[in-house]
């Protein structure tokens, strides 16, 4: 990273983009190493993902078909390889990197979602993220986009550096409330960055 006046640049493959703020795990605000039921990093840039299917987190069809559109849309562009699990796994190694649920349990009464890590595996690393969405109509592209984020290590703006109010515009779907449905810029940048 270079810093040229008030802005980063981060080089991704022939072009450069400016980073209006650093909200990938960890940052200077957030410098925590991975641990369960925090915020980390995917364990690689490919990507497998599984949407339960069956019992108390089972998605439905359309919650599925959003997150579906949603890594296509928003992810896929980026430079994480992303994979449908069919077959997942959930211990050992090569674990399915983020599994999707929907249900209640375990989120706080306001929390539309919520994701965290299940096994971490080392420094900032997760090589399983768990992303749990209220279900009755919450899952939709903006908020699949802003869990999915989380997985993969992007922050809030009060934890980014520089920090950003939480509803700068500039987060993307990052944003703490009334989550935007494009991942933006500066997400894409930080990603590419990482991964």
């Amino acid at each position: 990273m270079v810093s040229a006046i008030g802005a980063t640049v981060i080089a991704v493959g022939a072009a450069a983009a400016a980073v209006v703020t650093d909200n990938m795990v960890p940052t200077i605000s957030t410098p925590h190493l991975c641990a369960k039921g925090r915020v980390c990093q995917t364990d690689n840039k490919d990507v497998t993902y599984y949407m339960d299917s069956s019992g108390e987190f089972k998605l439905e069809a359309v919650d599925k078909s959003y997150v579906t559109a949603m890594l296509k849309s928003e992810y896929s562009p980026t430079d994480l390889v992303i994979k449908y699990d069919a077959t997942p796994k959930f211990s050992g190694s090569a674990e399915t990197d983020v599994v999707w649920q929907e249900g209640a349990k375990g989120l706080d009464d306001d929390a539309e979602g919520m994701a965290w890590c299940d096994d971490p595996v080392s420094g900032y690393k997760c090589d399983q993220q768990v992303i749990r969405i209220r279900g009755n109509g919450n899952y939709d592209p903006s908020i699949t986009c802003h869990e999915m984020g989380h997985a993969v290590g992007l922050l809030h703006g009060g934890s980014a550096y520089p920090a950003l109010p939480s509803e700068d515009s500039r987060l993307g779907c990052m944003i703490a409330h009334g989550y935007s449905s494009d991942l933006g810029s500066n997400n894409v940048s930080n990603i590419n960055g990482t991964y």
